[in-house]
């Protein structure tokens, strides 16, 4: 369409206008393309069960299902003994929520707390109710023990379904860290140093107080303008309640190291006269042997201790310890310490190996076997196995990645062979070798998972008996985590 240019000046030629053409190129691309309909402000009709919103075979099913059909609350319930006080949040929806959030990356009471107002899942579980961080926290520090004991109940169910078959049984540990800095640690030398000093400043101080008090004394006006007539002038300065404060912490801490100490020593005394050996007893006006210089406590969780770790760094940690059966990766032991070494921890992971399949009614094969490495290797570990139905494939020492393992020699075994030239030519064999090749494929790929899938590398409770309760309700989690992936509780219910 054309049109006449009118200006100051009438123009005698027309011109094509040409805005449209500029109009139309700069479009968006695409503008004529068909999208669905999207309105951020529209009202949705959503479904009105929670339990809809959440596709089938979700994890967010599978919890629902095992704390509604498969759990016993029996001992969280019984903890409620009076009816006082506001009601407090069903214990179903605080253990889904719990199970949930540990089996998803989520142990943290605040994130939980997030989560029932962001997540879908955690929506539904909680019947869209929002407990604060708070009751979160006084539910799990309330029900430890009872969370802890949830990894009997999750073995017996994993059992029940098939997967765990208990012939060929694998024990390693794993380094946890503890929730506290190795910064907030002290060793026993730097204590002393450390309590001599602050026992001359305190008494600096003091005397410097006492001074000032003498002199505040002297006249009200003086006291008045120096101290305000809001106190009295008698209080400690703040500098000296701190140094005493920091005092008395640094006396216990030294006061448990010696403690530990003696009790190592008593210990030593009792060992030898067992074997029928005589220590040469401290004179009375000796004093016990002192720990150390080096010996190490921790000022924020005094029941941890300062381990290695797989990256060759050192932090404040506790040994957890896991017994795997091989069918399917189930943990069936958990346990706890807070000792670097693995070698005592053997007959306490076998020991409660024992219990837990008591408890679910379930027995070793006869031949049943134990895969362990070389820090497990102690002549009392392989009496300790043999006593508890196992037979045991215990490394006996470390092999380089290049080394390979030696033929075992033919003949006989000779009569005066030690348990670890026993022990070392069995793993030699063809059958010894192939049984112990299944150990990494076996229990080193379950701390992978936790720490990747839960992230349980981290302890959130303080103190070896919190932190053993944690370290279980993890263990307890992952085995749901293998019977979810299995097929769930359906699984169970067809066996």
């Amino acid at each position: 369409m054309a049109q006449a240019v009118a200006g100051p000046q009438e123009r005698l030629i027309e011109v094509e206008a040409a805005e449209p053409e500029r109009a139309a190129a700069s479009a968006p691309a695409g503008e004529d393309k068909a999208f669905r309909d999207y309105d951020p402000h529209q009202v949705l009709l959503m479904a009105p069960v929670l339990s809809e919103w959440v596709p089938e075979g979700d994890l967010a099913h599978f919890v629902c299902d095992l704390v509604e059909t498969s759990l016993d609350l029996a001992p969280i319930y019984a903890s409620y003994e009076t009816e006082r006080g506001h009601p407090p949040y069903d214990p179903r929806l605080m253990l889904k929520l719990l199970i949930y959030g540990y089996a998803t990356a989520t142990p943290s009471s605040r994130k939980l707390e997030q989560a029932t107002y962001r997540d879908v899942a955690v929506r539904m579980l909680c019947a869209d109710q929002h407990p604060d961080y708070r009751s979160i926290a006084r539910f799990r520090r309330r029900h430890l023990e009872a969370l802890a004991e949830l990894f009997v109940q999750a073995l017996r169910l994993c059992e029940k379904a098939g997967l765990v078959k208990l012939g060929t049984l694998a024990l390693d540990g794993t380094k946890l860290r503890a929730s506290a800095s190795r910064h907030k640690a002290m060793s026993y030398e730097r204590m002393v140093k450390a309590e001599a000093a602050l026992e001359r400043e305190i008494a600096a101080i003091r005397a410097q107080a006492q001074a000032m008090l003498c002199e505040a004394e002297a006249t009200d006006q003086a006291e008045d303008e120096r101290y305000g007539p809001e106190r009295r002038g008698d209080e400690l300065p703040q500098e000296l309640a701190r140094r005493e404060s920091r005092l008395e912490r640094i006396r216990a801490a030294k006061a448990a190291l010696e403690a530990e100490e003696a009790e190592r020593e008593r210990a030593r005394h009792a060992v030898a006269a067992a074997e029928g050996r005589k220590l040469r007893k401290p004179h009375p006006d000796v004093e016990p042997p002192a720990p150390k210089p080096t010996a190490q406590r921790n000022f924020t969780d005094p029941d941890s201790k300062i381990m290695k770790t797989s990256d060759g760094s050192f932090h404040q940690c506790f040994n957890g310890q896991a017994v795997v059966d091989g069918e399917a990766q189930v943990i069936v032991a958990a346990e706890l310490s807070a000792e670097a070494p693995d070698a005592r921890q053997l007959e306490p992971a076998l020991a409660q190996l024992e219990e837990n399949l008591e408890q679910i009614d379930a027995e070793l094969p006869e031949d049943a076997r134990l895969l362990g490495d070389a820090g497990y290797f102690s002549e009392d570990n392989l009496e300790a196995t043999a006593a508890h139905g196992l037979d045991a494939h215990i490394a006996t020492g470390r092999l380089k990645h290049s080394e390979q393992i030696p033929p075992a020699p033919r003949g006989r075994i000779p009569k005066d062979a030690t348990p670890k030239q026993r022990m070392a030519r069995k793993l030699r064999t063809k059958r010894g070798h192939t049984a112990y090749a299944k150990r990494k494929t076996i229990v080193e790929p379950v701390f992978g998972q936790m720490q990747t899938v839960q992230n349980a590398r981290q302890l959130l409770l303080r103190g070896q008996a919190a932190a053993r309760a944690q370290w279980r309700f993890n263990c307890a989690v992952h085995n749901l985590l293998k019977l979810h992936r299995a097929g769930g509780i359906g699984l169970v219910a067809a066996r």
